[in-house]
């Protein structure tokens, strides 16, 4: 297995305020050191009007740990494409491929939450088809390197050429969250990489991941293990009592996860909802336990074929040191640490 770190920084700290930016500085000091300990990666997530000061600029953040790291992997989980320009899009995204050495790892997605929609006035109906458009036209801008138009539904360009470049050819592989049966075919189809839940139970996982595959390769496409990630909450706990009191603290910021999902009415299409009316069912996979506990439990998603996990903590560095020292060597498999699994559309 291959352990990566996902998280949303944060500008803010429990002492500083966001106009310091400690936050983001204090996760870029922590990303480094987990390139360290032997973490292959590290994914950030894009949010807007949440008032948690949480990163919206995600490639600006993802830019700079590429400045102070010559080996981690730097994902976007993910790039919501309905709100962003798809051509100064892929130039951004491009320009970190290129200032990392084809070490970025292109996440991207529809999005969910309301308030961010209503918060740029674009209809949330909306999302799929920009969705759509967007990638087709970051596609042609990464893959081209002659001059094209484009004249779409939400988006016009006239005879341009996309510069510069990304390093990983043809383009920096795409990763896409999908949970249902349709969504999971279709990010195989398009071989598009995968990222699963943090929610699921390792039969659900199992589940997923052999439907994935089989598409894939019904597709005539390869397959491989890294090609999908499975996220994870983590706390490695001196005892039982230890972890149940971290695993309150955790539901706690999932709750306020759950709340700002919710479209007004109660209806959403975030996948966390469909875990949230069942008590306890968003901390029930969770890796909040003893070191033995979680390697029992990292036992399980290796099974159900899980060969990548990316660990969310809330308790920053010395939680990473501890799963790097006390777990993560009776899991690390033969996979190099700093090669990329191409898996493009």
């Amino acid at each position: 297995m291959q352990f990566g770190i996902f998280g949303s920084a944060q500008a803010s700290t429990a002492d500083l305020g966001p106009d310091t930016g400690q936050g983001f500085r204090d996760y870029l000091d922590m990303a480094v050191e987990a390139e360290r300990l032997g973490y292959r990666s590290s994914f950030l997530v894009e949010h807007h009007f949440t008032g948690w000061n949480q990163v919206s600029a995600t490639l600006m953040l993802q830019t700079a740990l590429a400045m102070r790291t010559p080996k981690l992997r730097l994902g976007t989980a993910v790039i919501v494409l309905p709100w962003h320009n798809p051509v100064l899009l892929a130039e951004q995204a491009a320009t970190l491929d290129l200032i990392s050495n084809g070490r970025f790892d292109f996440g991207i997605g529809k999005g969910y939450r309301h308030n961010e929609f209503a918060g740029f006035h674009i209809p949330i109906d909306e999302a799929e088809v920009r969705f759509e458009e967007c990638v087709e036209v970051m596609t042609k801008a990464f893959v081209s390197r002659e001059r094209f138009s484009h004249r779409g539904r939400f988006w016009q360009f006239d005879d341009i050429v996309v510069e510069p470049p990304p390093s990983q050819k043809p383009h920096p592989p795409f990763w896409v969250a999908a949970a249902s049966e349709a969504s999971i075919k279709r990010a195989a189809r398009r071989g598009f990489n995968l990222i699963l839940d943090q929610y699921a139970s390792p039969e659900q996982l199992g589940q997923r991941i052999a439907l994935y595959r089989a598409e894939r390769q019904a597709a005539g496409l390869p397959y491989e293990p890294m090609q999908v990630a499975v996220a994870r909450q983590m706390h490695v706990a001196d005892s039982k009592a230890d972890a149940a009191n971290a695993l309150k603290r955790a539901a706690g910021h999932t709750q306020r996860t759950v709340d700002v999902s919710r479209l007004p009415g109660g209806k959403t299409g975030s996948h966390v909802l469909s875990y949230a009316d069942t008590p306890g069912a968003t901390e029930a996979h969770a890796l909040y336990d003893t070191p033995e506990g979680i390697c029992e439990k990292l036992e399980a998603l290796q099974k159900a074929g899980v060969a990548y996990v990316l660990l969310t903590t809330l308790g920053g560095p010395q939680q990473l040191r501890r799963f790097a020292r006390e777990i993560m060597p009776g899991f690390l498999s033969e996979h190099s640490e700093t090669s990329g699994v191409p898996s493009f559309v």
